[in-house]
C-alpha cells in the first residue's frame, strides 16, 4: 500500500517513525507525502505540550474525514497522545481503525494488515505492551532526515520527574538502551550516508545508570566515535546537574563531538526549580557554565525556560531575566507553561494568566535576541568548520556561488545558518569546509569559502 506517514512532536519521536517506517518498508509498503495519494495514514503523535496536543488532534481529525469518505482504507495512530488518551481518541474519533502504544511499535504492519483485513469502518483494534518495557535497539530505519544527519536515541522514559512533565507517565522509567545495540544502530546510520549523529534521549546524562549502575554516555560517545563516516556528534538534552568531569573531557578530547551542549535550565528562580522538582540552583547553573567555558572556551550551550510556571511572581521572573542577561546563552528557547493534567504543577494555586505568560516569554526572548545579535557580530574574523545544507538555487552566480550551511554551533532544525557567497567551484550536500565569517544578519552569519578567501 501508498501510505502517508506524519511524524509529529520530538526527535525522539522521529526515531520511532523511523523504525516503523522500516518494517512497513520491509513489507513492500511504499510512502507518500500526498494525501490524495496515499491509501492509509499512520499519525505519530505528541502530548507534550497544549499546542503539540492540538496539533496532533487537528491531524487526526483531518485524516479520519478521509477515512470516512473512503479516501483512505486504513487510520492508524501512535505516539505519546495514543498512549495517554486512547479511550478518548477511540471515542470522540471512531474512524481510528487502530491504536499503538509507545511502547509497541512493532504492531504497525500488523495493524495495517488487520484493518485492510477487516475492511470496516468504526471498528477498531488496540496495540498496547507495558510502558516499562526494555528498549530494544538497532532496528532498520527509513531515514526522514535527508540523509545527512540523524538521531541516535539511547534511552526511552525519564526518573527525574519535574512537576510539569507527563513524560515519566506517558513513557514509563528511564530505561538505556544497550550499547551495543546503540553501536549497531549507529554505525548502519553511518553506512547509509549520516555524516552527523545527534545522541538524544528524554535525558542523556544518565544514559547505562540503570544497566550498568554507572555513568556510561562517556564512554558510549568515545566507541562511537570510532565508526567510520561520522564527522560530527552533538549530544542533546543534558540535565545540568547531571554534566561532570568525565563528560567535559570526552567532549574536550574527542575531535568529533561537537563543542555544543543542549542543557535545559528552565528557571532563575531558585523557589519556582524548587516547585519545579529540579534539582538544581541559580548558583549551580552560573557555577557550571563557567566551568564548562573554561574547559572548553568555544562552547556553544543551548538551554530552554519555562514562562509563566503557577506562581511565578514578577521578581521570580527578574531572577531568570537578570540570569539570561549574565550567562548569556548562544542558543535559547521559551515555552509558555502548559497546564497539563495529572501532573502536580496542574493542581498548584496561583496558576499564571495566559497573558503574562506571553509577555514574559517575549521579553525572555527580545533579551535573548540582543544577546544572539551581538554574539554572531562577534563571530567575524573567525574561520569555523561549516556542513553544506543545499546551494541557493536563486541567487546571482555571477559572483560564484552561494551555499547555505551550518556551523557546530547550530543543531539541525533548530538554531540558525550560515550563508556562503562568492563560491568559485560547486559543493556538494553534506560537504564539511572551513569558513572565514565575513558579516552577520541577525541570527544567521555570512562567510567566504576560507580556501577560496586566502586564494
Amino acid at each position: 500500500m501508498k501510505i502517508l506517514f506524519v511524524s509529529l512532536g520530538c526527535d525522539k519521536n522521529r526515531v520511532d517513525s523511523e523504525v516503523m517506517l522500516g518494517l512497513l518498508s520491509s513489507r513492500g509498503h511504499s510512502f507518500t507525502d500526498d494525501e490524495e495519494e496515499a491509501e492509509a495514514a499512520v499519525v505519530n503523535t505528541c502530548c507534550f505540550i497544549g499546542d503539540a496536543k492540538q496539533e496532533s488532534i487537528d491531524t487526526i481529525i483531518e485524516l479520519g474525514q478521509r477515512r470516512i469518505n473512503g479516501q483512505l482504507k486504513a487510520l492508524i495512530v501512535t505516539g505519546c497522545l495514543a498512549q495517554r488518551y486512547q479511550d478518548e481518541i477511540l471515542k470522540e474519533i471512531p474512524e481510528v481503525d487502530e491504536i499503538i502504544g509507545v511502547t509497541s511499535t512493532e504492531s504497525i504492519v500488523r495493524a495495517i494488515d488487520e484493518t485492510i483485513e477487516r475492511n470496516e469502518l468504526f471498528s477498531h483494534n488496540r496495540h498496547f505492551d507495558d510502558v516499562n518495557r526494555a528498549p530494544v535497539g538497532g532496528q532498520k530505519r527509513v531515514i526522514t532526515t535527508g540523509g545527512l544527519f540523524d538521531y541516535l536515541r539511547i534511552a526511552e522514559g525519564c526518573d527525574k520527574h519535574c512537576t510539569y512533565c507527563i513524560i515519566p507517565r506517558v513513557r514509563g522509567n528511564y530505561r538505556s538502551v544497550p550499547m551495543e545495540d546503540l553501536l549497531r544502530e549507529a554505525k548502519a546510520l553511518a553506512d547509509e550516508g549520516i555524516t552527523e549523529l545527534l545522541v538524544v534521549a528524554q535525558e542523556t546524562t544518565v544514559y547505562g545508570t540503570d544497566i550498568y549502575g554507572r555513568k556510561a554516555l562517556p564512554e558510549l560517545l568515545h566507541k562511537l566515535c570510532e565508526i567510520e563516516g561520522f564527522k560530527w556528534i552533538r549530544v542533546l538534552y543534558c540535565y545540568p546537574e547531571e554534566i561532570d568531569d568525565e563528560l567535559i573531557e570526552c567532549i574536550k578530547s574527542e575531535p568529533k563531538i561537537c563543542n555544543y551542549l543542549d542543557l535545559p535550565i528552565q528557571s532563575g528562580s531558585d523557589r519556582i526549580l524548587r516547585l519545579m522538582g529540579r534539582k538544581t540552583s541559580n548558583a549551580e547553573i552560573r557555577d557550571l557554565v563557567r566551568h564548562l567555558r573554561e574547559e572548553i572556551p568555544d562552547i556553544c550551550l543551548r538551554t530552554t525556560l519555562i514562562s509563566g510556571f503557577p506562581s511565578e511572581t514578577a521578581d521570580d521572573h527578574r531572577q531568570t531575566m537578570e540570569l539570561v542577561r549574565d550567562l548569556r546563552f548562544d542558543r535559547l528557547g521559551v515555552f509558555k507553561y502548559s497546564q497539563e493534567e495529572d501532573t502536580p504543577a496542574a493542581a498548584m494555586p496561583d496558576q499564571v494568566a495566559e497573558r503574562t505568560k506571553t509577555l514574559r516569554r517575549n521579553k525572555l526572548m527580545k533579551l535573548q535576541q540582543e544577546i544572539a545579535f551581538e554574539a554572531a557580530e562577534n563571530m567575524v574574523g573567525r574561520t569555523v568548520s561549516a556542513v553544506i545544507e543545499g546551494r541557493i538555487t536563486d541567487a546571482d552566480d555571477t559572483d560564484g556561488f552561494s551555499y547555505v550551511a551550518r556551523t557546530y554551533k547550530d543543531a539541525p532544525d533548530i538554531d540558525g545558518y550560515l550563508f556562503i557567497t562568492g563560491v568559485k567551484r560547486e559543493l556538494m550536500t553534506g560537504d564539511y569546509v572551513e569558513v572565514l565569517i565575513t558579516g552577520s544578519n541577525e541570527y544567521d552569519l555570512i562567510g567566504e569559502l576560507r580556501d577560496e578567501f586566502t586564494e
